[in-house]
């Protein structure tokens, strides 16, 4: 067997039918994918378009997603994509085409030997679960194996292989005769250690604290909906209970909106309302949250304060990181809440339910505490109103990303693909053509100015492919976020996020791709509205360069660096927000 098919044969297996690809020296891996009707190629513009395309792909089929390209620059400019899998626990396996051995510099005391030569293994290390670089045969059936385990296995991730060139088109490879991973006792150790016991004295304290709270909320985060199934078992657990919610950016899509007690965002930017519960909670359950400062704000002395705190997580390393946890539980969140629907619970919180719905009818993420509209927060709740229950919504970062965790509706089986603890900006069109490549469902973009540019040539791949995705640019000709920054610590200095910064008529760049293409304003919010609501009315590719004009919008309620998590700007006056506390309010 050719080494090139054998590699493809092998993701075959594993129901893997897509692969992002740019052509190099993988081009005999990418002839094999070519060859077999079983899979195919996607041909990105750019190689980090092929990771956030193999990353989203993961995302929205729980496959591990796969990208090829070649050496040097083709595997450098794979690493940002390669990070981003590594911080969200995304699986997916980078295969790198390499040069031969006898053209790398070895042990020679030198930069490089041959053309294009990069050592990608050392250089991703630091950012994968595994990266190997395979030399001889004898060691491709066991790393390959090795690798693709690796993606799936505990807390997911990334794994790389580089593969020389020169070994993918041997022809007389016989797999069956080299050692499999499988029969190792590398792999039984693995095995071995997974986290699938818990203690029984976990869940009996869990119920015992669940009983005894009176004011109990859950925070869900994207370990939940890594784990599979657990979504299921988590709205099996609120029906019986009832309890509050609110969720991490990454645990949006887990739980609908239509769930009464759905408590929306939490952190630096989240909803009011959704800081206001947590900070009244006596018991805060976290399910798969890594609790990082984005959520809890700096100032974490002031976070969930009097509440008894069970953290969920399948990584022990995660577990009472930066804060006290009362009871850690290294576990699987599917299987914790598994063994926790075996009880029954009777629950007295019908006043906390009141509290936290008066909560969030007081404070809506759409009007300001002044009652004026949020302009942004508008069009994001426009957006989703018209979108279909199985839309897939991938959303880049910056001021857009947080409006959209504040407003946007979730229903029906939509997901929500976010970049997370890397937050990397050009995330969301290569990751729409994943997303739509690995189901068959429509796409909606959400991006801004910025993030739009910086993977912008992936224009060319909707038109090519027809794909059904529809980009909304929040286009306010600026770094917002950076701004924000900039206008707090910097006095005003908008170097690089508006002064030397510009954004040409992304409505002309969408037609040189050949892609339809509208420019609204909200200075004519009837017309944002109607095009929004026409444009999503079918699934041909389109662009919708929305331009924030006029008086400076800006994302709100905020966390400021040393205030109370309850206690968010705009401020409240001090007798409105102690009136709307259960505990004391913070003073030091």
């Amino acid at each position: 067997m050719k080494v090139s098919d054998y590699i493809v044969k092998f993701l075959v297996e594993y129901k893997i039918d897509q692969v992002f690809s740019y052509i190099g020296k993988n081009a005999h891996i990418c002839d094999s994918i070519d060859k077999d009707k079983a899979i195919q190629n996607i041909f990105t513009i750019h190689e980090q378009g092929a990771g956030f395309a193999a990353d989203a792909y993961a995302r929205v089929t729980s496959k591990t997603g796969v990208a090829t390209v070649t050496s040097g620059p083709g595997g450098t400019n794979l690493v940002t994509a390669i990070a981003d899998c590594y911080f969200d626990a995304i699986p997916t396996m980078f295969i790198v085409g390499d040069l031969p051995p006898d053209e790398c510099r070895g042990d020679k005391c030198i930069r490089q030997f041959g053309f294009q030569e990069t050592d990608m293994v050392s250089i991703v290390k630091p950012i994968t679960k595994y990266a190997v670089a395979i030399n001889d045969l004898k060691d491709l059936r066991y790393e390959l194996e090795k690798a693709y385990f690796l993606s799936q296995e505990g807390r997911k991730g990334p794994v790389l292989i580089s593969l020389p060139e020169n070994l993918q088109f041997i022809q007389t490879y016989e797999p069956n005769q080299e050692k499999s991973f499988y029969d190792s006792d590398e792999y039984k150790k693995m095995i071995q250690n997974t986290h699938n016991h818990i203690d029984n004295e976990d869940i009996k304290t869990t119920v015992e604290l669940i009983k005894k709270a009176e004011r109990p909320v859950v925070l869900i985060g994207g370990g939940v909906r890594q784990s599979l199934g657990a979504g299921l078992e988590l709205k099996q657990f609120l029906d019986k209970t009832n309890i509050p919610i609110v969720y991490s950016l990454m645990g949006k899509d887990v739980i609908r909106d239509d769930y009464k007690y759905n408590l929306g965002f939490i952190g630096n930017f989240g909803n009011r309302y959704s800081n206001l519960t947590v900070a009244n909670a006596d018991l805060l359950i976290v399910l798969g949250s890594r609790l990082d400062y984005l959520q809890t704000g700096r100032n974490i002395d002031t976070f969930a304060r009097e509440a008894k705190i069970i953290q969920v997580d399948i990584d022990q390393f995660e577990l009472g990181l930066r804060l006290h946890i009362d009871l850690p539980v290294l576990f699987d969140v599917k299987s914790f809440l598994q063994k926790l629907n075996k009880n029954n619970f009777t629950l007295n919180i019908d006043a906390w339910q009141n509290k936290v719905l008066q909560y969030k009818e007081k404070y809506p993420s759409e009007y300001g505490i002044d009652k004026k509209e949020r302009i942004g927060n508008k069009i994001i709740s426009k957006i989703s109103e018209y979108l279909r229950d199985d839309d897939i919504i991938c959303v880049d970062v910056g001021e857009h990303q947080m409006l959209v965790a504040q407003s946007l509706v979730t229903k029906g089986s939509q997901r929500i693909l976010f970049s997370g603890g890397f937050g990397t900006m050009g995330f969301s069109l290569p990751a729409a053509i994943g997303a739509t490549l690995g189901t068959g469902r429509r796409v909606i973009v959400i991006s801004g100015d910025g993030g739009f540019q910086m993977n912008i040539q992936e224009l060319e791949v909707l038109h090519r492919r027809n794909l059904p995705i529809k980009m909304f640019i929040i286009n306010n000709a600026s770094l917002h976020m950076v701004k924000l920054r900039q206008d707090t610590y910097l006095n005003g200095n908008r170097v690089g996020s508006q002064k030397d910064y510009s954004v040409p008529s992304l409505k002309k760049v969408g037609e040189a791709y050949r892609i339809k293409s509208h420019e609204v304003s909200n200075l004519n919010l009837n017309e944002v509205n109607e095009v929004i609501e026409k444009s999503l009315q079918n699934n041909e590719p389109e662009l919708v360069d929305i331009k924030l004009e006029g008086p400076m919008t800006t994302v709100e309620p905020r966390l400021d660096f040393n205030r109370a998590f309850e206690d968010m700007r705009p401020y409240l006056k001090r007798e409105e927000l102690e009136d709307l506390m259960y505990i004391k309010s913070w003073n030091k």
